[in-house]
């Protein structure tokens, strides 16, 4: 027999609704139904404007499942828009909640002193923190700055996939903070000290972001981290 399909992650309740055509006389009796998963996917790819990994990683699916459940509901949703049908948004496999439970991961960058860098472009590496449901440390791993770091890098990519979905910084540029945003990971500028106590100082509410871009041109790796 067929395995049954997981529960899809929402952020959040999804109303149940019913759309159609205004105003026209000439409204096809045919519904199309748009699950909830579905609904759930168009507003991570095209309202919050994540990729398919973070957006996947969000809903608790593979990026492939992922894909397969937009590319359904954007094409259900031209079709009821394109010949006049209803579009009703309802069922689904889905959960309300965030995927990995209440485990959250934090990605802070370090110096050579294992402080938290002061410009994330020159970073000896990334800790990344796994906090549990008391919002302490329960698992920690790193990445090394051999393999790539900085503003200019590929690294949220990396981090998203690693279910990464806050990054705690010192100084950073706004480019580096938009793509981020796009991988789903929210970062949080002006942090200072100690790496493990400012990840869980974000995880409890006490880690507010400064506001304050970094216009620094800083790349490379510094001398103490090699």
């Amino acid at each position: 027999m067929p395995r049954p399909p997981r529960d899809r992650i929402l952020g959040a309740a999804l109303p149940k609704q019913r759309f159609g055509p205004y105003g026209s006389p000439h409204v096809s009796a045919e519904e199309v139904i748009l699950s909830l998963d579905e609904a759930e996917s168009l507003r991570l790819a095209d309202f919050e404007g994540l990729y398919q990994q973070a957006a996947a990683s969000r809903m608790g699916v593979s990026r492939t499942t992922f894909g397969r459940i937009v590319a359904s509901a954007r094409r259900k949703t031209a079709d009821a828009i394109l010949h006049g049908k209803k579009l009703r948004i309802d069922g689904g496999p889905v959960a309300i909640g965030r995927a990995g439970g209440a485990h959250l991961k934090v990605a802070v960058p370090q110096g050579p002193d294992g402080r938290i860098e002061e410009h994330f472009g020159r970073c000896c590496k990334v800790s990344i923190f796994t906090l549990g449901e008391d919002r302490t440390i329960v698992e920690s791993e790193s990445l090394d700055a051999r393999i790539g770091l900085g503003c200019k890098s590929g690294i949220f990519g990396t981090l998203a996939g690693m279910g990464v979905t806050a990054l705690v910084a010192g100084c950073i540029g706004d480019g580096a903070m938009r793509i981020g945003a796009s991988h789903g990971v929210t970062v949080v500028r002006g942090a200072t000290g100690d790496a493990r106590s400012a990840a869980i100082g974000f995880a409890r509410g006490k880690v507010k972001d400064s506001g304050i871009e970094c216009g620094h041109a800083c790349m490379g790796i510094p001398k103490g981290c090699r």
